[in-house]
């Protein structure tokens, strides 16, 4: 890592419900950005099927697999081959009654570098994650924030939902992240979207943006397009608008809401100090006065 720049790379797809079709559509996704130079690829959030959350089912419960396992032992010559370190969204079955929606990061030789397994789980319509997964812990990188060290940079993965929470950002920065990476599926409600969807969209980028510049590192948001049914409802409209940005939240790529694209960007480390010299927010950050973050709510004093 002593370069002064890399460059990364994200891949929105829509997700039909032929595993290896899926799997087949990233690795060509993951080929076109190496081929333009993207040294760390990110996927998008559970890239090997459709969104199966929208509805309670034991029956899915079988999409899952062990990490390493089908996908990652598919992945990892593609890693390898390429040089390129992937970021893996996977449906993780860690031991019976025990699954996670976790990511997996392979280093450019192929190798399993960690294992990041989502913090935030929401229960939301059509979103009903608490039913299949089990939060990650605060075990570091091989767990839950952290940063994790590769061949070209040291890399933070946090995912979907955990991009509303500025304390996983901050950790992630704290513990050395050159760059975030946000793999999501997130999209609309298609009753709602004439009324609410341009501000619901707005609202995610807004604070992943808001994210860069409070922690002076680069943001790079996969996300998922097409819509995607579901019975007894009209489904989600994934809206895609995946992004990468910089340490003072300017978008350098964002890619369509209605298909699938690979984007590509150029990380550079003396901007990362650039913005940190001149917005300091680490530097006066008061660390004595914080105490009351680790608790549910602060009641008034009587």
């Amino acid at each position: 890592m002593t370069e002064t720049t890399f460059q990364i790379g994200l891949v929105q797809q829509a997700c039909g419900q032929d595993r290896q079709a899926n799997l087949d559509r990233a690795i060509e996704g993951i080929r076109e950005a190496a081929s333009r130079g993207a040294q760390i690829i990110c996927l998008q959030e559970l890239f090997a099927s459709p969104y199966f959350c929208k509805t309670v089912c034991d029956s899915r419960f079988e999409l899952a697999e062990p990490i390493p396992g089908p996908t990652i032992e598919a992945l990892q010559p593609v890693a390898r081959d390429l040089a390129v370190v992937l970021i893996v969204p996977v449906f993780e079955r860690r031991a019976p009654g025990v699954y996670h929606n976790s990511a997996a990061v392979l280093d450019a030789d192929g190798s399993l570098a960690a294992v990041y397994r989502k913090m935030h789980i929401p229960d939301d319509p059509l979103y009903f994650e608490k039913f299949y997964f089990t939060p990650g812990s605060a075990e570091g990188p091989a767990d839950g924030f952290g940063a994790i060290a590769t061949r070209y940079a040291k890399v933070g993965v946090l995912i979907c939902w955990d991009q509303w929470y500025p304390e996983a950002a901050r950790i992630t920065a704290l513990c050395g992240a050159e760059v975030l990476f946000y793999p999501t599926a997130i999209g609309w409600h298609p009753a709602e979207k004439k009324e609410l969807g341009e501000e619901q969209a707005d609202g995610g980028e807004t604070i992943q943006k808001s994210h860069a510049i409070a922690n002076g590192l680069y943001i790079a948001a996969a996300n998922r397009v097409g819509h995607e049914p579901e019975p007894g409802t009209d489904g989600i409209e994934f809206f895609g608008r995946s992004f990468i940005c910089d340490p003072f939240g300017r978008i350098l790529t964002r890619a369509s809401s209605d298909r699938p694209e690979v984007l590509v960007a150029a990380c550079d480390r003396r901007r990362i100090e650039q913005v940190r010299r001149n917005w300091p927010f680490l530097r006066d950050r008061r660390i004595d006065a914080y105490g009351p973050l680790t608790r549910r709510w602060i009641d008034p004093t009587p």
